[in-house]
């Protein structure tokens, strides 16, 4: 029974970018998710405290990362350490309006060492529950102050200010590459999209506009392999005019008339030291600087669409050699002039 070749090539395209389109449709969900669950955006645009008494509502909504304006705040005595280096002192700092205390825990730049006394400072901070560094230094500062531990756990909020745990240049980095990662992704959606619905946008169709109208030649292309295709493998055909591939690592579309140069070579498949298969890549080199590989096939398939290539454009020329090369490269010269912009930089450098 024959197959059925109407919009065959259209029906490829859409079936690759649909595979496509899952990994960055599953990654783009994956930003989101880290962009709702971590506080993300709140270190590289901390909330404003305006009231100590916010803390824990802030917390709970993971809005956790502030800037505040402080007043009045004492040195406990107390320091914190990691790794045998002081990374922050806690201060006290009185809330009249809710009749309770607020500890913070300052870098060392900011306070200077430990001031005993700071009137005003701004800082920007993390919010923090208690822990057990903290409820250690409630546990010394009661013994201080002759308190029990539930009073001074009355009278001090349960969170507090740690100005050492806002790591803005990481979160800064992290907040970059989370964003333009899920710009990437989303762009990529939107492109799968666009070429599910419109095959002749997709870059394979796009390819033939150094050929001409890649609309017309896509259509052109599609009706000669629907009513008779000079000769099919499993994923190469070949038509009147056109040589075309439609395996799951691409897909391609050239003008007989419009190649120059072909060849195969071979891949030694092993695992460890066990050989256990040989695929063979066609390499075609069209005119404006095109190439094309068929991956994992096998030799009779390639040697039946060479020798066909071969016989329908005389001009081709077949197989790898250094002339052939030198040929190819005397036509086309140097893609982008690669070569020259090189000699350029060295010269500069």
């Amino acid at each position: 029974m024959q197959e059925n070749y109407d919009h065959y090539i259209s029906r490829n395209i859409k079936s690759l970018y649909r595979r496509r389109l899952f990994g960055p449709l599953l990654y783009l969900i994956f930003i989101i998710a880290v962009f709702i669950v971590l506080p993300v955006t709140s270190v590289v645009f901390p909330t404003e405290l305006f009231r100590i008494s916010d803390m824990g509502e802030l917390h709970s909504e993971k809005d956790v990362f502030i800037s505040a304006s402080l007043h009045d705040l004492h040195f406990t005595g107390y320091t914190k350490t990691r790794f045998n280096r002081t990374v922050g002192y806690f201060y006290y700092m009185d809330n009249p309006d809710e009749k309770e205390c607020c500890i913070v825990l300052l870098s060392p730049t900011t306070c200077e060492q430990g001031l005993p006394e700071i009137p005003q400072v701004r800082i920007h901070g993390k919010i923090l529950a208690a822990d057990a560094n903290y409820n250690a230094l409630l546990t010394n500062l009661s013994a201080d102050l002759s308190w029990s531990d539930t009073g001074i756990h009355s009278k001090v909020n349960p969170y507090y200010l740690s100005e050492p745990d806002f790591k803005y240049g990481f979160g800064l980095l992290l907040f970059i590459f989370l964003t333009a990662s899920g710009i990437y992704s989303m762009a990529a959606v939107i492109l799968c999209i666009l070429y599910i619905c419109r095959p002749d946008f997709s870059p394979p169709c796009q390819m033939l506009g150094h050929f001409g109208k890649p609309k017309q030649l896509l259509a052109l292309a599609e009706e000669e392999l629907a009513t008779l295709p000079q000769l099919a493998t499993e994923d190469m055909f070949i038509t009147e005019h056109f040589f075309i591939e439609t395996s799951k690592y691409g897909i391609a579309i050239v003008p007989i008339k419009e190649i120059i140069w072909i060849y195969k070579h071979s891949t030694l498949h092993k695992l460890f030291w066990y050989h256990f298969s040989i695929s063979y890549t066609l390499n075609i080199t069209a005119n404006k600087h095109v190439y094309i590989h068929c991956p994992k096939n096998i030799k009779s398939d390639i040697d039946g669409i060479m020798d066909y290539l071969s016989e329908a454009n005389h001009d081709i020329l077949v197989g790898f050699s250094e002339e052939n090369r030198q040929k190819i490269h005397d036509i086309q010269g140097d893609p982008f002039h690669f070569e020259k912009l090189a000699a350029f930089m060295k010269r500069r450098i």
